[in-house]
């Protein structure tokens, strides 16, 4: 009986698999042969993975005799930089590649999003593989091709589409991720039943502690469950002409709190989303479109996890409400100068629109920051 669950990204020719199961990092050569060369592999992964990690990659490679070269980035978000970039790119041009060879993110969705960039430029496209280390980016950035870098004026406005050749989600490595990261990653999966699957949030209800705290079934189940419904989306909507900005929910919000925040510590990407999903919520019962119920529930169960639900809530921040909403105006997702945001009729209904009542958006963004 195979160790783990196979899901399919259906894109054509770009099409391929996403592995979930526990303990796979080990058989990470077997896995990834189908798609090496004589050429081998260059692994990019941070000082905090490679510690953990690394050796084990390595170790599988060499027992399968691949041949293999590394580079290892600095921890946290201020690797997502043109400077760091161009450091890697060099660094592995010296290395004398080839257009045959592989390169391999082993991280979290920072080194995925920065060597899926790297993958992306380097002789016009090199193949590549996603070993997502952390549980958000085993549920969201390592699925669907979006690559990048953050610049001086916003979050991943640099980057490129380059669909990987295989994800490789071993469930077993977050158990060494710290409580606050699981939770921060949780977020994302709740995205999922708030998007358009309100069974799958009401069975997070119940077993959404479970998922965060062990490698057991209910954390398998919601990482198959959530790249399913990723893989779904992504096979509809490859470059995010519709139905993809869906997985956006809460993320404009998200994205403007943590710009004010400076992309560090003090606020995870996953607080911010939670807090922008609370948001979304608020906007939307207040124009009459949510149940007003609905954000309440929403409220009770990040809560119970441990996430947290408004700006307040971020330590040491005196928020300017105009400076967070005039970040949101730099979103990627502005077209033709008006925000497309993801707005909801409820949990497991959001649906995109431009027709934001702003004065209820200036609202609900003070409330979340006044707490």
């Amino acid at each position: 009986m195979s160790n783990h669950d196979t899901l399919r990204v259906e894109l054509g020719a770009r099409s391929y698999d996403i592995l979930v199961g526990s303990n796979l990092l080990a058989d990470t050569a077997k896995y990834i042969a189908p798609f090496v060369r004589k050429a081998g592999v260059v692994v990019i992964s941070d000082t905090v993975v490679a510690d953990k990690h690394l050796p084990t990659v390595l170790a599988s490679l060499d027992g399968a005799n691949i041949a293999h070269r590394e580079v290892v980035v600095p921890s946290g978000e201020k690797s997502k930089s043109f400077a760091t970039f161009a450091d890697v790119v060099e660094q592995i041009l010296a290395m004398g590649i080839e257009r045959s060879t592989v390169i391999i993110a082993l991280g979290g969705g920072v080194v995925g999003d920065l060597a899926g960039y790297v993958a992306a430029s380097l002789l016009r496209g090199l193949d590549f593989v996603q070993i997502p280390t952390t549980l958000l980016s085993q549920v969201d950035s390592s699925v669907g091709g979006k690559t990048g870098i953050n610049s001086k004026s916003g979050k991943n406005l640099v980057g490129a589409f380059h669909q990987p050749r295989l994800v490789l989600a071993d469930t077993a490595v977050l158990d060494t991720l710290s409580p606050r990261e699981m939770r921060a990653g949780y977020a994302e999966v709740a995205k999922y039943g708030l998007i358009d699957d309100p069974d799958f949030f009401a069975w997070l209800e119940e077993n959404g502690q479970a998922v965060i705290d062990t490698d057991g079934p209910e954390r398998r189940q919601a990482v198959i469950k959530s790249c399913a419904a990723k893989a779904r989306i992504v096979s509809e909507d490859e470059r995010e002409g519709g139905k993809r900005a869906l997985l956006n929910l809460g993320h404009t919000f998200g994205h403007a709190f943590e710009a004010e925040t400076g992309y560090g510590q003090k606020l995870l990407h996953g607080e911010a989303v939670a807090m922008g999903m609370v948001i979304a919520h608020d906007v939307c019962g207040a124009m009459g479109m949510a149940p007003a119920g609905e954000k309440d529930r929403i409220v009770a169960h990040l809560k119970s996890v441990g996430l947290p639900v408004c700006a307040s809530e971020v330590s040491g921040m005196h928020w300017d409400i105009d400076k967070v909403i005039s970040h949101m105006s730099r979103d990627k997702k502005v077209r033709d100068g008006e925000i497309t945001f993801v707005m909801t009729r409820g949990i497991g209904k959001a649906f995109t629109s431009k027709a934001m009542d702003v004065d209820k958006m200036r609202a609900a963004i003070t409330r979340s920051c006044r707490g």
